[in-house]
C-alpha cells in the first residue's frame, strides 16, 4: 500500500530509450513514463503523443532531430491526458490532431485534468512554467483520417471506447506498424479513471486484427515483433479483466467502494504489483470500476480535490 499520494514521490530519473521499430519510425519510451512516437515520411513527420511539458518535449524534438532534418508537421493526440497533450506548444506550426470526441472532452474536463495530473505526477511536471494553457487540437475528425507524409500514409482512426471515449490509433500500412497510446500498455499499470471497461476488451480485439509487426504502447517498451505484440495486448486484456471482474463481482455483494478496493488488491497484487505506476492507479482504478459496475456510463470527472478524498478514503480509512 502506496502511503504517499499518486506519484508524487517518484522523483527519480528514468532512462529514455529511442529505437526504431521499422523503417522511418521510432519509439521515445523512458521506463514505464507516458511513450511519444515519431512517423518519419518522404517529407514531413508525425509526432504520436506530445509528452506532459514542451520541456519534455523538446527531449523527443532532440532525439528526431538526430535522424531527420525533415519539418515536424503533424501531432498527433491519442486523447486528452494532460501528461500527453500538454507538451504540444513545442512543436511550433505543427498541425495538432485529435477525434471529434477527444476535444469534447477537453472541452468538458480538460482544466480539471490538467489540475489534477500536475498534482498527480509532480516529476513530469517540473516545468509546469512552461505549458501555455490546454492544448486544442487544430484538426478533428470523427471517427478515421489519412494524413500523407509524401507518398507515406498513416491511418489514424477510432476503434471503440476504452481508456478514454476518444481514443484513437495510428497504423502505417506499409510497415504494419500501431502507435496504440494508451489502449496497450506492456508492463505498466493501465489507468482507468476515465476508461470503459466493458468495451476495452472489444477494442483490443479489433486492434489485434490489425496482426501489426511491431506496436508502440501508451507506457512500457516497445513491441518490436509480432509475438511481442500479442503478448503486450494479452497483459493488457488479462489487466483489465481482472479488476474489473472483482470489482463487478464485489458490487454484485452489495459491497461498499473501500471493501471493493480491499478484494480488488487482493487478486490483483500477486499478479500486476511489479508493473510501473501500479499503486498510483489502483484507487483510481478501483474507482471508475465501481461507478461502471453500478451503471455510470460516463466518467466521473476528476478534479484535484476529487483526487485526493478518494486517496485518503480507499487508502487509510
Amino acid at each position: 500500500m502506496s502511503a504517499t499520494f499518486a506519484s508524487s514521490d517518484d522523483l527519480s530519473e528514468k532512462k529514455i530509450s529511442f529505437d526504431e521499430i521499422g523503417p522511418g519510425l521510432y519509439a521515445f519510451t523512458a521506463e514505464g513514463d507516458p511513450n511519444s512516437g515519431v512517423i518519419v515520411g518522404d517529407d514531413s513527420v508525425m509526432i504520436v503523443d506530445a509528452q506532459a511539458t514542451p520541456v519534455l518535449a523538446r527531449e523527443v524534438i532532440d532525439r528526431v532531430r538526430r535522424i531527420t532534418e525533415k519539418p515536424i508537421k503533424y501531432v498527433l493526440l491519442t486523447h486528452y491526458h494532460a501528461v500527453r497533450v500538454l507538451g504540444a506548444s513545442a512543436y511550433d506550426g505543427a498541425e495538432i490532431l485529435a477525434s471529434d470526441a477527444t476535444r469534447a472532452l477537453i472541452v468538458e474536463r480538460g482544466q480539471q485534468d490538467m489540475d489534477s495530473e500536475i498534482g498527480r505526477f509532480p516529476r513530469l511536471f517540473r516545468a509546469v512554467e512552461s505549458i501555455p494553457g490546454l492544448t486544442w487540437p487544430t484538426v478533428t475528425f470523427p471517427s478515421e483520417i489519412s494524413v500523407w507524409l509524401g507518398k507515406r500514409q498513416v491511418r489514424i482512426g477510432f476503434i471503440g471506447r476504452a481508456h478514454t471515449m476518444g481514443d484513437v490509433i495510428a497504423h502505417v500500412p506499409d510497415a504494419d506498424v500501431v502507435f496504440s497510446g494508451d489502449l496497450v500498455e506492456y508492463r505498466s499499470a493501465c489507468y482507468c479513471g476515465d476508461a470503459h471497461f466493458t468495451d476495452w476488451p472489444g477494442t483490443l480485439a479489433r486492434l489485434a486484427a490489425f496482426n501489426p509487426q511491431a506496436l508502440v504502447p501508451g507506457r512500457g517498451a516497445a513491441l518490436k515483433t509480432p509475438d511481442r505484440v500479442v503478448e503486450g495486448i494479452a497483459m493488457t486484456r488479462d489487466f483489465l479483466s481482472t479488476l474489473y471482474g472483482s470489482v463487478k463481482a464485489s458490487v454484485a455483494k452489495g459491497a461498499t467502494l473501500k471493501q471493493a478496493f480491499e478484494a480488488a488488491r487482493a487478486v490483483m497484487d500477486p499478479k500486476f504489483s511489479d508493473f510501473a505506476i501500479y499503486e498510483h492507479c489502483l484507487p483510481f482504478n478501483v474507482s471508475r470500476a465501481y461507478d461502471e459496475a453500478r451503471g455510470i456510463d460516463h466518467p466521473v470527472i476528476w478534479t484535484a480535490e476529487r483526487d485526493r478524498e478518494m486517496w485518503a478514503a480507499l487508502q487509510f480509512s
